[in-house]
Order: structure tokens, then C-alpha cells, then sequence
């Protein structure tokens, strides 16, 4: 599949999620089967007032196409904003997230509050897309709710400016992340663009997976929420769309070294004390189905210190198989 000027087989994305898919967790995932990986999303006039924080989120991982997600409403800045993320980055493509329902942000008119005003949208992609030398992709919902469902008319006009690639998630802003994701909509945009589309919502296996695809026929499938704790779903979808046997989730032992990498390249990204305060939630999420589990929660819950994460993750191989 082309994106822009790149070619991506059977692409596998991992959803950008904020808090969640940074450079520690963006590799783990690449390297167990996620092609495509993106930033968490970085305010573009954070990243022109030139925010470090906002920078540092930027860092490309290895391993996959990498994009850099920016959010905003004013198409001056988002092009100075794409400008500035690709020199930091080194990113393959720019993603303009046009989809985020937290009301932070959609009531601000960014994400997907961008979908209630398409001509803006529409004005914010041609300036990206002017503004740099790599594809510009966009993430989109269905609508703002179910009254004002315009996925169809929208994407048509991401197209027509520029969009190399299209993600739909298939539920609404005022949706968030309940209720089921309408699969039958994202054929239909799918169906009408001539552009690639990601299907977006509701791919938790290797069986949604392949679902999900022979329901709308979409060029390729982007996981969110499904990977917390469980990066193999990449490797299980992969096998899928392969059309080769499901592997099983290796061991727990097996898991809990996984979990210690992430934790030890976030502590080479931003150091121990940060590194140790995400692992809390990711550690927690790595444990999840797992009887007896509870005394490490707990543990886990006041991690401090890398040597916390390594006398945990022993605590765990030897006592819970």
C-alpha cells in the first residue's frame, strides 16, 4: 500500500495514544509487529512556542514508519508546527489528529472538534500539506454525535486537499470509547475514497481483526487500547492477515522481561523518576488476567526506582506462573 511516497505492506498501526504510546512503548510494538507507530499527539502551538516537553515526545522509534501526530486549529501554525516536528523528529509522515473527543480538546475546536468545522479542517491539511516534503495523514471519528454524523462528506474533503492516508475510528465525539464501533460506516468511507483507510475500533484479537477487515474492506487496521499490557496482539494479528496459525502469548516469565525493556528505554528516554511513575500503570496493565496478581499491583503501585521494576518482575517469575 502507498502512503504518499511510502509502501507499506498490509499496514498493522498502533493507535496514537497520549500517556500511553511513547518511544519505550512505540518500539516494543514495532519490534512484535506494528509497521506503522505514532507519536503521542503534541500541541502544535506548544511545539511553535518551543515547549521541551512537548519536543521530547517527538522521538522517532525504530524499527517501523514512524509519523509524528500534531493537533491544532489554525493552519499558520499546524504548517509551522509539521515543520517543526519533522526537523525534530526525523518522522516519516505527519498525522493531523482530527479525532480526539476529550472534551479538552474537542471543545477547543481541535481533534475532533474539527469535524464541526470541515472547511477549517479542510484549510488546516492544505497548509500541512504545503508545508512539508512527507505524506500528510489524517485520524478522524464518525461525526461530533449522532445527530451530525459527516465521516463521509469530511473525508471526501481530506482527499481533495491532500490526505495520503485516512483513519476512521467508527464512533462518534460524544461516544468516546463506548458503545460498538460502526464497522458498516468505515466501508462505506472506505468505499468512496480513493485514498488508503485505517479502520479504527474495536480490534481486540486476531479474530476482530480479521472481521474487521473482510467488514469494511479497509487497506489496513490501527489498535489502541487492545495493546495496553499486550503488544502480542500485533504479533497475533500479523500471523492472521498472513493467513498462518494464531501464536499464543508467551509465557508470563516471558512477558514480564518484555515489560522490564520498555521500562528500562523509558529510563534511557526520561529518565528514572518519570520511567518509574509511567511503569506503575503499564506494569499494572501487563498483569492483567493474571491470578494472584493482586500483592504485585499493589507493589507496583508505589514504584520508585528501576530497582523496584527488577526485584518486582522477579517477585512475579518466581511466584505466579
Amino acid at each position: 500500500m502507498q502512503i504518499g511516497n511510502l509502501q507499506v505492506d498490509k499496514p498493522l498501526i498502533l493507535g496514537p495514544m497520549a500517556g500511553v504510546t511513547d518511544y519505550a512503548f512505540r518500539t516494543i510494538c514495532a519490534e512484535l509487529g506494528a509497521n506503522i507507530t505514532v507519536t503521542e499527539m503534541v500541541s502544535s502551538r506548544a511545539l511553535v512556542y518551543k515547549d521541551k516537553k512537548s519536543a521530547a515526545l517527538l522521538k522517532k522509534n525504530p524499527g517501523s514508519v514512524c509519523g509524528a501526530q500534531i493537533f491544532g486549529n489554525d493552519p499558520a501554525i499546524m504548517a509551522e508546527a509539521a515543520q517543526l516536528a519533522l526537523e525534530i523528529s526525523g518522522c516519516d509522515f505527519i498525522d493531523i489528529n482530527m479525532g480526539c473527543p476529550m472534551p479538552k480538546i474537542a471543545n477547543s475546536g481541535d481533534g475532533c472538534g474539527l469535524m464541526r468545522t470541515p472547511e477549517l479542517a479542510g484549510e488546516i491539511l492544505n497548509a500541512v500539506t504545503k508545508s512539508v516534503n512527507v505524506p500528510v495523514t489524517v485520524k478522524c471519528r464518525l461525526g461530533w454525535d449522532k445527530g451530525s454524523v459527516n465521516v463521509l462528506e469530511f473525508t471526501e474533503r481530506m482527499e481533495d486537499n491532500g490526505a495520503a492516508m485516512i483513519t476512521v475510528h467508527g464512533r462518534t465525539r460524544s461516544m468516546l470509547y463506548s458503545g460498538v464501533a460502526d464497522w458498516d460506516m468505515i466501508a462505506k468511507v472506505k468505499q468512496q475514497r480513493t485514498v488508503p483507510v485505517i479502520a479504527n475500533g474495536d480490534v481486540v484479537s486476531a479474530e476482530t481483526a480479521l472481521r474487521c477487515l473482510n467488514w469494511t474492506g479497509a487497506d489496513g487496521l490501527m489498535i489502541g487500547r487492545a495493546t495496553f499490557g499486550d503488544p502480542w496482539i500485533f504479533t497475533q494479528v500479523k500471523a492472521a492477515t498472513n493467513g498462518e496459525s494464531i501464536p499464543d502469548r508467551p509465557p508470563l516469565a516471558q512477558r514480564v522481561d518484555v515489560a522490564v525493556r520498555q521500562f528500562e528505554l523509558a529510563n534511557e528516554d526520561k529518565g528514572e523518576h518519570i520511567a518509574c511513575l509511567e511503569a506503575r500503570k503499564h506494569f499494572a496493565w501487563y498483569l492483567r488476567g493474571v491470578a494472584y496478581a493482586n500483592y504485585y499491583k499493589e507493589k507496583i503501585s508505589a514504584i520508585k526506582s528501576m530497582e523496584d521494576v527488577y526485584r518486582i518482575a522477579e517477585g512475579i517469575r518466581k511466584d505466579l506462573k
